[in-house]
């Protein structure tokens, strides 16, 4: 016994009309791909000492002078001078002409200045000028490298850091 289904038309057609200005939408329920943001993770600065607090040199940020972070710093643009942070991450179109003295250094652009970390990972799209401090090296195929390469266990001894005050956020 075969059966058909057929469709009913809507009996009444809807036409797209603007709101009411009056007219308040519900918000709409939590999904699991949407899970609900409480309202305070939005509204919380990160602050001056938290370590997850990322710094960025966009790409059309050019610096002349040093550049010291107590965090983690993401290079796009030009630095004229040396950069100090726990780590270093170097963007592809990042230019720097100075040392780089970090915990972690990763290097995607162009640096012109040695490299004093514990652990430093030169990319494919990389072009390093300098020598190279290290306790662990990666060099990923493609990657240039022109310097020396000295392995130390603490690559940084010796080095000041400058300690610059970071003003509170009262």
């Amino acid at each position: 016994m075969l059966s058909s289904f057929t469709s009913k038309k809507p009996e009444k057609e809807f036409s797209a009309v603007s709101p009411s200005p009056n007219l308040v939408t519900p918000p709409l329920p939590p999904s699991p791909q949407h899970p609900p943001v409480p309202p305070r993770a939005i509204a919380t600065p990160p602050r001056a000492d938290d370590r997850s607090a990322v710094s960025v040199i966009g790409a059309d940020l050019a610096i002349i002078g040093n550049l010291v972070s107590k965090g983690e710093v993401h290079i796009e643009g030009e630095v004229q001078g040396d950069l100090y942070g726990s780590l270093v991450q170097i963007g592809e179109r990042a230019r720097i002409t100075g040392g780089i003295i970090a915990d972690e250094v990763v290097v995607r652009g162009h640096v012109m200045g040695s490299i004093r970390s514990k652990k430093v990972m030169l990319q494919t799209s990389s072009h390093v000028e300098g020598d190279i401090y290290h306790q662990s090296l990666a060099i990923e195929q493609g990657a240039f490298f022109e310097g020396k390469s000295r392995r130390s266990e603490d690559p940084t001894a010796g080095v000041q850091r400058p300690d610059i005050p970071i003003p509170s956020q009262s």
